[in-house]
């Protein structure tokens, strides 16, 4: 795994840090993307202390200039990117009467179009050198559909469709893609939560709180995906129950999902 490049969205704070000093400890150079510049230079220099090279380039994913800017940035640095990881993302909470188009908008951007721009920007690349890998981090979300996240869950869906678009078309150029889908565990995710009641910021930290996983074992599972080329990653066990009987039997799903509500 010596010399290969990973680059992460998002990979300054949070699950992304974790992902970004996962593959670090296993030799690979790390080029961190973000808009957190003061933050993405502490967690830079915790990534060199491992002994692997990286760098650090100010990416809002919405634009797709940046992206191109990464790309650029990442070649001249390392010479090739091996591996794609679209982390960025943001999350919202709010009634379909009550979220505001704008909010959606902001959510739509960034969690679907961000990783869609980050996709159609490192492929090319990819193809050229007939290899390289996708993680696109999506959400259980976007599977199980949780009440009063209606944006969210749009915005989650969309990169697991994307994801399972990808996976056949880049199959034939030797390019593999995982999704991740990960329930709540703690990590910064309620403070990209913009106009969200305080109560229900409390509650969701309290729900990431009792996760019975962190960010960084996600990581861990995240690295193995890559080297097994595994599709569908759902690092919490309750979840893999869920997204099995929903597939076996929606009926069934509805059933235990209105009990539990």
């Amino acid at each position: 795994m010596n010399n290969k490049t990973v680059v992460v969205t998002g990979g300054v704070q949070g699950l992304g840090r974790e992902i970004a000093l996962c593959f670090a400890r296993q030799g690979w150079n790390i080029a961190l993307a973000d808009v957190l510049d003061e933050t993405g230079a502490v967690t830079l220099n915790e990534i060199k202390k491992l002994g692997v090279d990286g760098l650090y380039c100010h990416c809002d994913v919405r634009k797709e200039a940046d992206h191109q800017a990464l790309l650029q940035a990442s070649i001249e640095r390392f010479g090739r990117v091996d591996l794609l990881i679209n982390n960025a993302g943001v999350a919202s909470h709010g009634a379909i009467d009550k979220e505001s188009v704008e909010s959606w908008q902001r959510v739509l951007d960034i969690n679907s179009l961000g990783p869609v721009l980050g996709c159609k920007t490192f492929v090319p690349h990819f193809k050229v050198q007939r290899a390289g890998h996708i993680v696109n981090v999506a959400s259980i979300a976007g599977i199980t559909c949780t009440p009063y996240m209606a944006s969210y869950n749009v915005s989650k869906a969309a990169v697991i469709a994307l994801s399972e678009t990808l996976r056949w078309e880049l199959k034939p150029k030797n390019i593999g893609v995982t999704v991740v889908c990960p329930a709540l565990f703690k990590t910064n995710l309620t403070s990209s939560m913009a106009g969200v009641n305080e109560n229900v910021k409390s509650a969701i930290d309290k729900g990431m709180g009792a996760s019975s996983i962190g960010a960084a074992d996600i990581a861990e599972q995240i690295f193995k995906a890559v080297q097994n080329n595994q599709f569908m990653l759902l690092p919490h066990l309750h979840t893999r129950w869920q997204w099995r009987l929903k597939r076996l039997s929606f009926s069934g799903y509805q059933w235990l999902m209105a009990r539990l509500a």
